[in-house]
């Protein structure tokens, strides 16, 4: 009798797991999860994009600066 207990009990956390799980990538894979998901990915773009934006100008003015093609008041001034 006990063992059919023990057996019953691991079943039922098995089976609350397993519907657990079910719910958990329904909800990510349905169209909220995946909305969620997209702009995410949107938003890591967009400042990657940012980042690179406003690197590439203070290499552009340091190159500027460099070459002598601005002063560093007109590189202040440029953007």
């Amino acid at each position: 009798m006990t063992k059919r207990l023990i057996w019953v009990g691991i079943g039922v956390t098995i089976g609350i797991l397993a519907v657990r799980k079910v719910s958990e990538a329904k909800e990510n894979f349905g169209p909220q999860g995946i909305n969620r998901k997209v702009g995410s990915l949107a938003d890591s773009i967009a400042g990657f994009s940012e980042v690179l934006r406003e690197g590439m100008t203070q290499r552009e003015a340091d190159l500027r600066i460099a070459l002598g093609i601005d002063t560093d008041a007109k590189a202040g001034i440029r953007q």
